[in-house]
Order: structure tokens, then C-alpha cells, then sequence
């Protein structure tokens, strides 16, 4: 003789299994449609995670977030290296520490095909500690001279022409 279910108990297991789908369902759904968080990385963890490369051990680096469409990094340069530019995109130095000069605008200049550029006919500023210099897309720019070293926030991004 077998028990019968009563339909009653069948189809409250049912209603449990399906409540319990559409939950994770909407959890699932809302972690998905939640808003990315926030970045957050701390003083001494961006000091301890400065570290030079291979390609430029003179220049030590701290990754705060690095796309394609922007950089974000602490840099602490130890001595000058060459000037440079980033066609497409803007750039934003805000000096930590330490200080140097700094030399923006002009022409590139390379004395030999492999050389570290230079810049000619730039404006030439002492920067410090607190200083922040916003350099448009495409300008040549140059920690010409230090006083030491120097550490800086570098922001990267790119801009689209209108």
C-alpha cells in the first residue's frame, strides 16, 4: 500500500522551489545591475607597491588602475629621463613629494634616432609638493631636472576630438 501525497504538501514544495529560483535569480540580476565600486588603494599601499621596470629603472611605479582609454599610476621618478608626448590624450601631475623641473610645450628634439628627446623653446617651471599641471593631449612634457627625486599622481586619459 503506498502513502498518498496530499496535493496540498506537492504543490507548497513546489511554490518553496520556485520562490527560491526567482530569488537567486533577482540576486543574481541585481549583482549584475549594481554599480561598479569604488577603487580605493591607501598611502602606504601605493608607496609599497612603487617598483621600477626593467624598461626604466630610474622611474618606479605604483598602479592605481591602467586601461587603454586611461592611466592612473604614482610615479617617483630617481633622476630626469627624456622628454615625451602622449598624442590623444590629456595628463594631469599632481607633485607628493619632492621636486624638480619641469619643462612643457614646445618641439621634441632627439639628437640621435635613439637618443632621449630633449625639448626646445618649452616654458621651464620649478614644481613642489601640492603643485598640480594639467598638460593637453599631444603637448611635449619633461621632468628636466630634479632636485632628488620626485613623486607625483599621473592621470591619463584620453580625449576625443569634438
Amino acid at each position: 500500500m503506498s502513502a498518498e501525497v496530499p496535493t496540498d504538501t506537492v504543490y507548497s514544495a513546489a511554490m518553496k522551489i520556485l520562490l527560491l529560483a526567482a530569488l537567486a535569480s533577482t540576486a543574481t540580476l541585481a549583482a549584475a545591475d549594481a554599480p561598479p565600486s569604488a577603487l580605493y588603494r591607501t598611502s602606504p599601499e601605493l608607496t609599497a607597491a612603487l617598483k621600477a621596470s626593467q624598461a626604466t629603472p630610474d622611474m618606479l611605479t605604483s598602479e592605481v588602475n591602467n586601461t587603454d582609454h586611461h592611466r592612473i599610476n604614482v610615479v617617483r621618478r630617481t633622476k630626469a629621463a627624456g622628454a615625451v608626448a602622449h598624442e590623444g590624450f590629456a595628463e594631469l601631475h599632481h607633485i607628493i613629494e619632492g621636486s624638480g623641473t619641469l619643462v612643457t610645450g614646445g618641439t621634441l628634439a632627439r639628437t640621435t634616432a635613439r637618443g632621449a628627446a630633449t625639448i626646445q623653446n618649452g616654458v621651464s617651471r620649478h614644481v613642489g609638493p601640492g603643485d598640480v599641471i594639467l598638460i593637453p593631449p599631444g603637448m611635449a612634457h619633461w621632468y628636466k631636472d630634479l632636485d632628488g627625486t620626485i613623486t607625483y599622481l599621473e592621470v591619463r586619459w584620453e580625449e576625443k576630438p569634438l
